[in-house]
């Protein structure tokens, strides 16, 4: 899609504000020469986001004998932004300043039953409603709110188009959480739904394993897995936003059934009902199986967490099951590695954060076996380096994007973007 001279201004803007971000202080000359936007440009575009309330001034540094230079920084106390990680078994909400510094966290646990939109809408609420209380932020600092949830969105119709894990369909999410968080009052507050692996790649190329690269791949491994994609520097989403449903893909043919319909996807074998599952055939008595109440359904949290224990007490089947998923799991990143020619591959995730690194060796070991040897060695494979949690923290930046573009934006645009 060819791009209009208001997209130049709106991506230039957001450029000069994370540049901005990333660096702290600094002066309007030095963002031009790391940006390469003209000196006029970026004192148009600081300006604008001087006048947002996002920039503030805090001094000058000295020019070499000439005037000296006014420096400019990300304002901590210009509001607040609220970015929110929906997964199958949680949802987190974060309370960022800013300058994307954490305020306040609030995690509810999602019961398997819990997966009905009013049901997953009530927690997000909840937790938004917690952090702005325990903030005491008036509702007019507000400056947005992101939220990830899994599967397939349609992030300009705020519509989750298919949750695999869920069942859904054609959710009009937007609209749901919209009305849930009180906001159709603020029709001008940025209200942004998109996808964890979105979210992930964008808070590693910021602050984790992408800063710096150009070509960079983050692996979400949780209940779902996919891979979010940036490519030149810059979030890659497709056609339909859809891009990076790496998990989907074909790993063994006509093998394990899938929560997408399919079967032998890498999801079935790397995400955490795919771990639960070789623990299970591996020894269907094991005591890291756990099961919510007395039903037959696994407790994916409880039996990771299990076997991350028993992997730290070198318990011989947790070290064969997580050797299988590395082995499930390298393979799939070769091919990935094959495909797309990154220069990071970054594992992310509430599974990786308990299984990174038992995971890690072995996954290294595999894609070598396995990838071609020229993308291999352009290839560092490795665990995300995000603090905190990634997601959120990426949701927080969709709505800071959106914050950014809606300057000068007409009033009629402002209020479309809550529409459900």
């Amino acid at each position: 899609m060819r791009r209009t001279s208001r997209d130049i201004r709106v991506a230039n803007r957001f450029e000069v504000l994370r540049q901005i971000l990333a660096t702290g202080a600094v002066s309007r000359q030095e963002v031009a020469g790391e940006t390469g936007l003209s000196q006029a440009t970026v004192s148009t575009l600081v300006s604008q986001l001087l006048d947002l309330g996002l920039l503030t001034e805090v001094g000058f540094q000295d020019s070499g004998g000439g005037r000296p230079r006014g420096l400019v920084s990300v304002d901590p106390a210009g509001g607040v932004i609220v970015g929110v990680d929906v997964a199958e078994t949680y949802v987190h909400v974060d309370a960022f300043d800013p300058t994307l510094t954490v305020l306040a966290s609030h995690t509810d646990r999602l019961h398997p039953a819990e997966n009905r939109p009013e049901q997953v809408v009530a927690h997000v609420a909840t937790g938004v409603h917690a952090v702005l209380r325990h903030r005491r932020v008036a509702r007019r600092r507000l400056l947005g709110v992101g939220v990830s949830v899994p599967g397939q969105v349609d992030r300009e119709g705020g519509v989750s188009a298919f949750a695999p894990n869920w069942n859904w369909h054609d959710v009009p999410l937007r609209g749901l959480l919209a009305a849930a968080l009180d906001l159709p009052a603020r029709p001008d507050l940025p209200l942004h739904l998109d996808n964890p692996l979105r979210a992930s790649v964008v808070a590693e190329l910021w602050f984790g394993a992408g800063r710096g690269r150009d070509h960079v791949a983050v692996l979400t491994l949780g209940t779902g897995v996919g891979a979010g994609l940036a490519f030149g520097g810059s979030l890659y989403r497709g056609a339909t936003n859809s891009a990076g449903e790496w998990g989907h893909t074909r790993l063994v043919p006509d093998g394990r059934a899938c929560h997408c319909g399919a079967r032998g996807c890498v999801e079935a074998y790397v995400g955490a009902p795919g771990i639960a599952a070789h623990l299970r055939e591996r020894d269907p008595a094991s005591p890291m199986l756990r099961y919510e109440g007395r039903t037959a359904t696994i407790d994916q949290t409880a039996t990771i967490d299990a076997l991350a224990a028993g992997v730290a007490a070198a318990d011989p089947t947790a070290v064969a099951v997580v050797a299988d998923t590395a082995y499930h799991l390298g393979v799939a990143v070769a091919d990935l590695v094959n495909l797309v020619n990154p220069q990071v591959v970054a594992l992310s995730g509430w599974v990786t954060a308990r299984l990174g690194p038992a995971l890690l060796d072995g996954v290294r070991a595999q894609a070598a076996r396995h990838a071609l040897r020229r993308p291999l060695a352009a290839a560092e494979i490795t665990l995300g380096r995000v603090a905190g949690n990634p997601v959120s923290l990426g949701a927080a930046t969709f709505a800071l994007e959106g914050l950014v573009a809606a300057i000068g934006a007409p009033p009629a645009r402002a209020r479309a973007r809550l529409s459900p």
